[in-house]
């Protein structure tokens, strides 16, 4: 039985986000600042309402009488009761014999073309933490990208506008970035862990560091990019917000309707039509946030049992990695030409050139964890330089069009044109079997 270690990561950084996000809110207060002060305590509360709601859902705790566990939810307080909870299940392992266990059958990585199943016995207790452990990798994800993905831009667009730094605001910006890289990591796992649900995935240290550092890199160049032209364009940048969260909010709901696919009811018996449509909306509005920072890692969609999109498509990954990389490339070009008199002491086209560059250490990070760290490799259909490779071809063909198109069906023509004119002669030719050219079936001659 393994350490719930993650449990004590996510309550860890819940709890210390929180704690920075109040004390700055009240030397706001103190400094008269009521609008920042009001932003700081929106997108701690926010989440965290949201945390609580979830963990109570995936708990199912509204079907049980459990009066005290709901109200330090309600206090805000139930992720540490859980983390608790987490590790006096832990400590108590193996004291006891078990009366019931369940039998799992997951497969091994294939060794040699072949792949071993394995049972395993997993016992109440071990249920129990993997329940805690699922719950707390979701809450760590809508804990990033709805609470400290907007924390961490509002502080430092702060910053930029009231140049300096404050060591409550540096805390909580250092909090934030952590929380959302962690909440990226956790994306990853999870996309692993649902997609090949049936091997039994191991991710090694060497797996979770390509992946802080792909996340690090990206997250921290959009934000700073986001704050940059927000500093200098305030009115545009509501658009290109609204712009992105509708357009991933909208797409899983498009691609469900052209589908024709009946409306999903499997997600919890007790959930009326009306309550299931709330999670998928709350479902689909997680889903544009994380894309407006980083890449989601997988492709939600509604009619799929699981709501998730199982076969890996590398036209996704580089049709958002480029259209993300083109996009900042435009916010950061329309900064340089709109700056204003405070970046005069900085040297604005270098800071240009690292913010591309540092998207671009990014994407050679998330290409060297496909390549060589990723748990489930040896299952892939084709490398990341196949796909790499497929994804220029497409391209080609789209921007070529009728030429690419010509230039490759010329020769095709040429050759069965000349296969033609040689069956005709065959044909033609006194004294030659024809059942040469019929397949052997003088009736068709």
């Amino acid at each position: 039985m393994r350490l719930p270690s993650s449990v004590l990561v996510s309550v860890s950084l819940f709890t210390a986000e929180t704690t920075a996000a109040l004390y700055l809110s009240t030397t706001y207060r103190s400094a008269g600042d009521k609008i920042w002060q009001g932003f700081t305590l929106l997108f701690t509360l926010l989440p965290s309402v949201l945390v609580q709601l979830t963990l109570i859902f995936i708990h199912r705790d509204l079907s049980r009488d459990r009066p005290l566990v709901l109200l330090l939810h309600i206090l805000q307080l139930g992720p540490i009761i859980r983390c608790l909870d987490a590790f006096c299940i832990y400590g108590s392992a193996g004291t006891f014999e078990e009366p019931y266990v369940t039998i799992t059958r997951k497969k091994q990585m294939p060794r040699g073309g072949q792949s071993e199943e394995v049972e395993q016995e997993v016992g109440q207790a071990e249920g129990k933490l993997i329940t805690h452990r699922a719950a707390f990798a979701r809450t760590s994800v809508i804990q990033a990208f709805l609470g400290s993905a907007p924390q961490l831009t509002l502080q430092l667009y702060i910053c930029v506008l009231q140049q300096g730094v404050s060591v409550g605001r540096g805390t909580l910006m250092v909090i934030s970035l952590l929380s959302i890289v962690y909440g990226a990591l956790r994306c990853n796992i999870l996309a692993i862990r649902i997609r090949y649900d049936d091997y039994e995935v191991d991710v090694r240290p060497g797996a979770y560091l390509c992946v802080f550092l792909w996340r690090s890199f990206e997250i921290a160049t959009r934000v700073t990019v986001l704050v940059l032209f927000s500093s200098v364009l305030q009115i545009w940048m509501l658009p290109v917000v609204l712009v992105n969260f509708l357009l991933f909010t909208l797409y899983p709901w498009v691609t469900f309707w052209r589908s024709g696919s009946p409306f999903p009811e499997n997600i919890e018996k007790t959930l009326t039509r009306v309550g299931t449509t709330i999670v998928l909306a709350l479902l689909t509005f997680l889903y544009a946030g994380i894309n407006m920072f980083c890449w989601s890692a997988v492709q939600l969609r509604l009619c799929d049992p699981d709501l998730i999109d199982k076969a890996h498509s590398w036209r996704s990954v580089a049709g958002y990695y480029g259209l993300r990389f083109v996009e900042n490339g435009a916010l950061t070009l329309l900064w340089h030409a709109y700056q204003t008199d405070f970046y005069r002491a900085v040297d604005v086209p270098v800071l240009a050139l690292l913010l591309l560059l540092g998207y671009s250490v990014a994407i050679f990070f998330m290409l060297l964890f496909y390549q060589c760290c990723h748990p489930c490799r040896r299952l892939f259909t084709s490398s990341v330089s196949q796909g790499v490779w497929g994804c220029c071809g497409s391209s080609c063909l789209l921007l070529q069009g009728p030429r690419c198109v010509g230039a490759t069906a010329g020769p095709i023509q040429a050759k069965a044109s000349l296969e033609h004119s040689h069956l005709t002669d065959v044909d033609s030719s006194p004294g030659v079997d024809v059942t040469y050219a019929t397949n052997g079936d003088p009736s068709n001659a």
